[in-house]
């Protein structure tokens, strides 16, 4: 997608790097994408997403767990180990959006672009003129870091969850 201003179509239409490798458009792609636009929702939605992924790993964490503590006779090591095994599945799911987001956190925020023109053995490296650095800080400023913040507060609140369930374990 390119930029209204002349200057700017001038130098990206002199941009040796294919479209589908600038750094601009790999944000808005990855923030179309259905599974990273997760982290961009609004904060009830994007709880919501989280917490769906949460529930719905107890599918798979619940019957592990039964077969080492049983709900009936054990209750509550049942719930704390099987929220733990279902968190860990909500944390690889936010590891792969805080992966994917940091990505193209490091291609905004370099003022070259490593880019491939036809396969893997001819890559060559591009030098962003300072307008399109400009361009990529803005966004890497007000739409990308937001989202890094967002995903870095909810490990701290999974890590918090994970010592204040190790505690709680250690009273049982």
């Amino acid at each position: 997608m390119l930029p209204d201003n002349p200057a700017m179509k001038s130098s990206m239409s002199a941009c040796p790097v294919p479209p589908e490798q600038q750094p601009l458009n790999e944000y808005q792609e990855l923030r179309d994408s259905g599974y990273f636009r997760w982290a961009t929702l609004e904060l009830p939605q994007y709880i919501r997403r989280m917490v769906w992924i949460w529930v719905w790993s107890w599918a798979i964490a619940g019957p592990v767990v039964a077969a080492s503590f049983s709900p009936t006779k054990h209750l509550p090591q049942f719930l704390l180990l099987g929220s733990a095994g279902a968190s860990l599945f909500l944390c690889l799911a936010l590891l792969r959006l805080y992966l994917g987001w940091t990505y193209i956190h490091s291609r905004l925020a370099n003022t070259t672009v490593f880019y491939e023109e036809s396969g893997w053995y001819d890559g060559q490296l591009w030098s962003k003129p300072p307008e399109v650095i400009t361009q990529d800080r803005l966004v890497l400023t007000y739409q990308v870091q937001p989202i890094l913040k967002r995903l870095k507060r909810t490990f701290g609140i999974l890590a918090v969850a994970f010592v204040s369930g190790g505690l709680i374990w250690n009273l049982l």
